[in-house]
């Protein structure tokens, strides 16, 4: 089966035609961000023509915003003003006649893990995004559960503290002290001890995050993507320190799967995996 992904952000729009779990073709383009709202739909689809073939099953789109599934709108994207309402799954199927699928950039992340990734063997996790921000993305019984205007799985935004899960769980607990987070993690690796007490500290505060995530899905697994999951080797140990010491349930805990994302490509791959999450 040949698929296309798109994943549009507020710099790029990056479409890939996938076929036997590998992207054949690729095209990217910059995304004119600050232009109406169809201009930006027209580079959406021009990006799409260049890796489009007519054998295509479908179209998924991954969007950095709320996404209506019933109404088909997408809502409120984030780093495209314009984009309010937008009915995009209709536009890109009526140019190309094909389906298409919408939905959030976090659930794409942790459907394309199920279909591609590390979350093939499990049935219900949740895929933890841990970058710039911090975004999940919920798989149960095999399938993405969006929720209301796909905005299931927004941990990073409960309160934590005095602000939320994901200024103390992402990039921003680097940039909140006036850091650099590539800087430390180079740091880190070369045994400096400040840099090394700052990711201890910081895994800590991702294990409270994924406590709360045990707490109200009881996952099988948790699957770690985004930057700061690749320092998982300085903050690993804090993290799981915090839910041996502290999570009430230990049988829960101890049977919890933490898998850290090694795909390349994930937008793509995930935006892709909405049209397999649909006809599967």
């Amino acid at each position: 089966m040949k698929i296309i992904g798109v994943d549009v952000g507020g710099t790029k729009i990056s479409a890939g035609l996938v076929h036997e779990e590998k992207i054949k073709r690729q095209a990217t383009l910059p995304t004119p961000f600050d232009r109406p709202q169809l201009e930006v739909v027209s580079s959406v689809i021009q990006a799409i023509e260049e890796v489009f073939d007519p054998s295509v099953s479908g179209i998924g789109i991954g969007v950095p915003g709320l996404v209506d599934l019933e109404e088909k709108q997408v809502l409120d994207v984030t780093n495209i003003p314009s984009w309010d309402s937008v009915p995009l799954a209709e536009l890109v199927s009526d140019h190309f006649n094909k389906p298409v699928y919408v939905n959030n950039d976090a659930n794409c992340f942790a459907v394309g893990e199920k279909y591609f990734g590390k979350g093939k063997p499990y049935s219900n996790f949740v895929g933890l995004t841990l970058g710039t921000g911090a975004g999940a993305g919920i798989i149960i019984n095999n399938h993405l559960y969006s929720g209301r205007l796909s905005g299931a799985g927004e941990f990073g935004n409960i309160y934590y503290r005095d602000k939320n899960i994901e200024a103390y769980c992402s990039g921003q607990f680097f940039k909140d002290k006036g850091l650099d987070g590539k800087t430390m993690y180079k740091r880190a690796s070369i045994g400096d001890p400040v840099a090394l007490r700052l990711f201890e500290e910081l895994g800590g505060h991702i294990g409270r995050a994924i406590a709360t995530i045990l707490f109200a899905l009881a996952p099988e697994a948790i699957i770690l993507g985004g930057s700061v999951s690749q320092s998982y080797r300085f903050l690993g140990e804090a993290m799981n320190e915090f839910l041996e010491d502290n999570f009430p349930f230990r049988r829960l805990y101890n049977q919890l799967a933490i898998e850290i994302s090694d795909a390349e490509n994930m937008a793509i791959f995930g935006a892709s995996s909405l049209v397999l999450d649909a006809i599967n």
